[in-house]
């Protein structure tokens, strides 16, 4: 179950907002139906790049032995 200030993993680009598949969100907020979230992502410096909704088909939660990956927003 994802529950709120999760960390999540996009599971496609998002291309209108310079997302990727693999990058790492965090949920802050989750619906009462529990499979619509609303998810920050955000750059190592912490400013907001995009806030979106999405669902479970949208992201996965992140695993314990997976480690960061760095890229530019370019």
């Amino acid at each position: 179950m994802i529950r709120e200030l999760d960390a999540v993993v996009l599971e496609r680009d998002l291309e209108s907002y310079g997302l990727k598949k693999g990058d790492v969100g965090a949920v802050v907020h989750r619906y009462k139906d529990e499979s619509t979230f609303e998810v920050e992502f955000v750059t190592g410096e912490g400013k907001t790049v995009a806030v979106v909704t999405l669902g479970l088909e949208d992201i996965r939660p992140m695993f314990e032995e997976e480690i960061l990956h760095v890229r530019s927003l370019t």
